[in-house]
Formats: structure tokens, sequence, C-alpha cells
């Protein structure tokens, strides 16, 4: 198991990364399967790790449908865009960028492959990762409007949280031994 494979690389002093990795992704039932496995994909694709991202997309590949396989790309590949020009627009002192016509294409949001809801929060999840406050506003606001509690919405970050922390601590980690 890929999962396991992953926890074992975390070294000892990141041991609160390995346990909290075990119980997001293996321990948890807040989300269904789909939900959990497109935000790991999302989410270990937003982390630029090619450890996570090695390790984590196989076993997401066998949790998802070949659509939400492909949604879950997509909403890692779409935020990426996203998050870069909202925050940038959110950050400018200049209110005027706010009223401008964006310009960019999003075609995916609004037909994801997938169930809206999901889509979302994957969405919210890269957006986490991606540090723009507000696609996370966005994305919050509508899967709140669809009914999803704050739990779920809550477990999506925490994936992202953690599969960032792997990430960003493998990553070094191989830098370091070099």
């Amino acid at each position: 198991m890929a999962l396991d494979e992953l926890k074992a690389a975390i070294p000892d002093f990141a041991k609160d990364l390995k346990l909290n990795l075990g119980s997001v992704i293996g321990n948890q039932d807040t989300l269904n399967q789909q939900q959990l496995w497109g935000t790991v994909l999302s989410c270990a694709i937003a982390s630029r790790s090619p450890k996570v991202l090695s390790e984590l997309e196989p076993e997401a590949k066998a949790n998802l449908s070949p659509e939400a396989y492909t949604a879950a790309k997509a909403a890692a590949a779409i935020m990426a865009m996203n998050n870069v020009f909202y925050r940038t627009r959110h950050l400018l002192s200049d209110p005027e960028y706010g009223t401008m016509r964006a310009g960019l294409r999003m075609n995916v949001i609004g037909n994801p492959g997938v169930e809206k809801v999901d889509f979302e929060l994957w969405s919210l999840a890269v957006s986490a990762i991606n540090g723009c406050g507000q696609c996370l506003d966005s994305h919050e606001q509508v899967l709140r409007k669809a009914g999803v509690d704050r739990d779920a919405i809550q477990e999506a970050f925490k994936i992202a949280a953690v599969i960032q922390a792997v990430g960003a601590t493998l990553d070094s980690e191989a830098v370091l031994a070099q």
C-alpha cells in the first residue's frame, strides 16, 4: 500500500505528520470515497511534491472512477490558475481590478464531469494549499449552500494541510540528503 510507504518515508522528527496522514486518509468517515480520494489526488498534485504524488496517485486512481480521476486533476489544474489570479486581484490595493472581467476560460467548473459538490470540495482543498482566501470563501459558500456541513469542509482542508506538510518535509529532506 502506497500510503504505508509514504508514512514510512516520513522522518521521526515529523511523527505528527505520519499520524495525521494515517488519520486524514486512512481513518476518516466524514467524506465518501470519491470525495476523499479526489481530495487526496488534487492536493497531491497541488503540493508539487513528486514523492507525495507518485505514492498517492495509484491508490487514488484505484479508488476513483475514470471521470472522478480526471475531474480531480482538472480541479488542481484550474485552481492553480484561479488561485493566482484571484489572490492577486484581492491583494492589489486598487479595487478597480475586482470589477474587471477575468477573461479566463473556466468551463470545467461549470461542467466537471462529477457531482458539483465533489468538485467544489476539491477546489476548496487546492485553494487552501495555494492560499487564496477569495477562492476559499467562494467554494465554501457554494458547499454550504449545497448542504455540505462544516465537518466535511474542514476534513477537506485538513487533508490539504497534511499532504502539503508531508510534501514539504519529504522534499526538503531529499534535498538535505544530497
